[in-house]
């Protein structure tokens, strides 16, 4: 498997992409500047196009992927907010940008270049929003409001149209603070960590109406932690078997295992990583945990036990300054 590994880092206004061994070893294959100080980042489905988001002129910017796996700046499009996590709808024909500290989210379509443009829609009045996720129909548009404790839902049309779905929202405990979203790989659940309490919350989609309800949710700090609970990422395994997510203030992973059908997490472990782990991924293998640091301007490979989903170190490797955000490129 032929896999690149981009790592964006805001304070050197820089991007370092890594080619990925089998054997998890990474090896630098370019280091990019970026015109701004690059921030969230997503593939596009067909693993031909890089979207980052940039400050403090708020822009999505396009760069195009080599065989490579290399990058080539593209064109940049405006943002109506200080760009705090990209989404791609699963046909990559949209971008949403989430701005956590203006408060909306805007819809970029994409050209026949596949650049994105200038945004068609912004969703406003939503405090906080960390993230926005598009569910694996493609027709659900799922927002995770902090601090309004609840994930926002808007119905996608096909022309990139959101409007507010029948059930609204789903919404936390009061102080949770929703952030990130995951999906199982059987598509009948959604994850979602919460920064504020450092918990994950487990829907259900039902079968017949296609609403999702919550089911679970799983506290996933250590029993004798006291700080203050500052969660960040969340990410699933390609087979489903194991769930990850960071906290910032104790620098950990927190480890779970999800059960066969993907209802119930149990968490197993925590695997000390670098220091304040706001972004990280896992690779297309599902052998690899790929964790930065924004205050240790490194990354860590970590290698996955494929029996209980424990994490071992592998190697850590020198990025930019600030670094946060980790995507994986898989190259057919």
């Amino acid at each position: 498997m032929k896999q690149v590994v981009y790592v964006a880092s805001p304070e050197s206004q820089q991007i370092h992409a890594f080619r990925l061994a089998d054997n998890g070893e990474l090896s630098l294959l370019q280091t990019v500047e970026v015109p701004g100080q690059v921030q969230p980042m997503v593939i596009h489905p067909d693993g031909h196009r890089l979207y980052v988001g940039v400050r403090p002129e708020f822009g999505v910017l396009t760069y195009h992927i080599d065989g490579e796996g290399k990058l080539e700046e593209g064109a940049m499009a405006p943002l109506p907010g200080s760009p705090t996590h990209l989404g791609i709808d699963l046909q990559g024909r949209f971008v949403f940008s989430a701005s956590y500290s203006f408060n909306n989210v805007s819809i970029h379509p994409l050209n026949e270049k596949g650049h994105a443009l200038a945004p068609v829609q912004v969703l406003e009045n939503i405090q906080a929003p960390h993230s926005a996720n598009i569910d694996p129909t493609n027709h659900l548009l799922m927002i995770p409001a902090l601090k309004e404790d609840r994930i926002r839902q808007f119905d996608f049309s096909v022309k990139g149209e959101a409007t507010p779905h029948a059930s609204a929202e789903l919404k936390t405990v009061e102080g949770a603070g929703p952030r990130h979203m995951a999906f199982h790989p059987n598509h009948h659940f959604a994850y979602c960590v919460n920064e504020l309490n450092s918990s994950v919350d487990v829907y259900q989609k039902d079968v017949a109406s296609g609403e999702y309800r919550q089911v679970q949710t799983l506290g996933i700090m250590p029993a004798d932690f006291t700080g203050t609970c500052w969660a960040a990422d969340l990410h699933i395994t390609p087979d489903g078997k194991y769930l990850y997510a960071s906290d910032r203030t104790a620098s950990l992973i927190s480890i779970m295992t999800v059960s066969a059908d993907g209802s119930e997490l149990e968490l197993v472990g925590h695997h000390a990583t670098q220091t304040q782990p706001r972004g990280f991924n896992i690779d297309h293998s599902g052998q690899y945990v790929i964790t930065t640091g924004q205050k240790s301007d490194a990354i860590e490979v970590a290698k996955i036990d494929p029996k209980n989903g424990q994490l071992t170190t592998l190697k850590t490797y020198p990025v930019g300054k600030g670094a946060m955000w980790v995507s994986i490129l898989e190259i057919n």
